[in-house]
């Protein structure tokens, strides 16, 4: 059975990196009816930051792709939370030493750091591997009776695992063989002093005794590779299938995209709203982002179904989803392409849900309408929108007549016969008994043929009346919206301004 994992750690905001980590795991797993976990990563208790677990289940949850088993939704597997499995780690790491595939190191942070100081001096990188390990303190180097000694003290010691040498072949499901001269690696903490275990034990142990069949991970996880795989040899375990992901780069120049291109560039990176200290960093769903917008995005960065499709739904992206056409190179991150995705989706909504996004901005401007009404007016603006918030600046005269021109505008359309045009044109409104778009553009347009305007001398001024401005949808629609009243109200309103 196929079962993935997404594993992130607690230390603030879930960064869309890790957001499209979760959905491709996400998408594999559903695609063969299996299983998704998230499992909390809190080994590293200094890095812990409070909210950021809530954070990063309601963020899984507001993109729509919850986990089947985790934290809060509690299996056979539990706990979820490694901080809360630390006994279990230990057992792990004593069997690593009994087989000799481990050690207890006891160098202090001070031993480590003359030792770095003196490579510096010639010229080299000190690596605590298989050509120092014998020059240091640890069970390799001291004799039984010492590390007995040590140990019975309490002496502070880590466990290491001990790098084998070797050339090693590995194969993953995105970038294919990679091979390892392991002499090059050096011996990975696996268990801290403070009874803690390091990502890479707690990682092997945890989707061993999870049943993980497959990891899908970032690429910044491949260096990790080796280490994880000669663990699960070293234990006698079957690996799971390995597959790692490409980068999220930035837009523009080189590198991994972070929270700081984001601010520098006026883009959010995060799925929700985060408060970093006292800076309040905004979310896709802040924004105005649809969540299957980002899902949509997010899906193809790094993969594509081999088609010129980019809308897709959620079902449509599981039935088509395959790992084996995710790119290996990194893939750029395009703020104008998600606004795109952004648009796409709000057209495909419906008049009345957006209609009721867009009533709670109104109640905030203390503005109260019917739904009904407010639909009509989405359906009218909607074409020009990316976001609902966009809706009051290309609808706002709706809802509030002209308290200012456009003074270029009137400069340019606000003729000596203008007025008595209007004041015409405002009789024959009056005269109109079905106030709507089509018979009053049929009864404007028919007067001014007869009177032989020309459409710009009547035009122009109308909507500069009705809008303040030379923007908006189409005047009858507009008119028949706010209605008989409103209509020849703003137009006596702009006649009285200019005399």
């Amino acid at each position: 059975m196929v079962r993935v994992r997404f594993a992130p750690s607690p230390t603030g905001a879930l960064h869309i990196g890790g957001v499209r980590t979760a959905l491709f795991n996400y998408l594999f797993a559903k695609k063969y009816g299996g299983d998704f976990l998230l499992r909390i990563e809190d080994t590293d208790q200094t890095r812990y930051v409070e909210g950021a677990e809530q954070y990063i289940i309601e963020a899984l949850n507001w993109c729509g792709i919850p986990f089947d088993e985790g934290v809060g939704k509690e299996g056979k597997h539990a706990p979820y939370r490694q901080s809360e499995r630390k006994e279990i780690y230990k057992k792990y790491a004593d069997e690593l030493i009994q087989k000799g595939k481990a050690y207890y190191a006891f160098d202090s942070a001070e031993d480590l750091d003359n030792q770095r100081k003196e490579y510096e001096s010639a010229g080299k990188t000190f690596i605590y591997n298989w050509q120092t390990r014998l020059q240091l303190k640890n069970s390799l180097s001291l004799t039984e009776e010492e590390v007995k000694q040590r140990l019975d003290r309490g002496d502070e010691f880590v466990i290491r695992f001990k790098m084998p040498e070797e050339v090693l072949k590995m194969n993953d499901l995105i970038r294919g063989e990679v091979i390892i001269d392991t002499k090059t690696l050096d011996d990975k903490v696996l268990f801290k002093s403070d009874g803690m275990p390091t990502y890479h034990l707690a990682n092997i142990v945890d989707d061993h005794l999870m049943e993980i069949s497959h990891v899908i991970r970032g690429e910044e996880w491949l260096p990790s590779l080796p280490l994880h795989m000669l663990l699960y040899r070293a234990f006698g375990w079957e690996a799971p299938q390995f597959a790692h992901l490409p980068l999220i780069l930035k837009p523009v120049g080189n590198g991994k995209l972070s929270k700081r291109d984001g601010i520098k560039l006026g883009f959010p990176v995060f799925p929700l709203d985060w408060t970093e200290g006292d800076a309040p960093l905004k979310g896709f769903k802040g924004e105005g982002y649809f969540p299957e917008a980002l899902v949509n995005f997010l899906a193809l960065l790094g993969w594509n179904p081999g088609t010129d499709q980019e809308i897709f739904s959620l079902n449509e992206l599981i039935e088509l989803f395959d790992l084996e056409r995710v790119h290996k190179a990194g893939a750029r991150f395009d703020p104008e392409k998600i606004k795109w995705f952004n648009h796409q989706y709000l057209q495909k909504k419906s008049d009345r849900e957006l209609a009721d996004d867009f009533s709670k901005i109104l109640i905030e401007k203390g503005i109260s309408i019917a739904t009904d009404k407010v639909e009509k007016i989405v359906h009218l603006i909607k074409e020009r929108a990316t976001f609902v918030s966009d809706f009051w600046e290309l609808g706002s005269y709706f809802f509030q007549k002209p308290s200012v021109y456009d003074d270029k505008a009137m400069k340019k359309q606000w003729k000596e016969n203008t007025a008595q045009i209007l004041t015409e044109v405002a009789q024959i409104i009056k005269e109109t008994s079905n106030f709507s778009s089509v018979p009053l553009e049929e009864a404007v347009k028919n007067h001014i043929t007869e009177k032989g305007y020309s459409f710009g001398q009547v035009m122009p001024p109308l909507r500069l009346a009705l809008v303040g401005e030379m923007k908006g949808v189409h005047i009858f629609d507009i008119m028949e919206v706010i209605g008989k009243e409103e209509t020849l109200q703003r137009i006596e309103a702009i006649k009285s301004i200019n005399g």
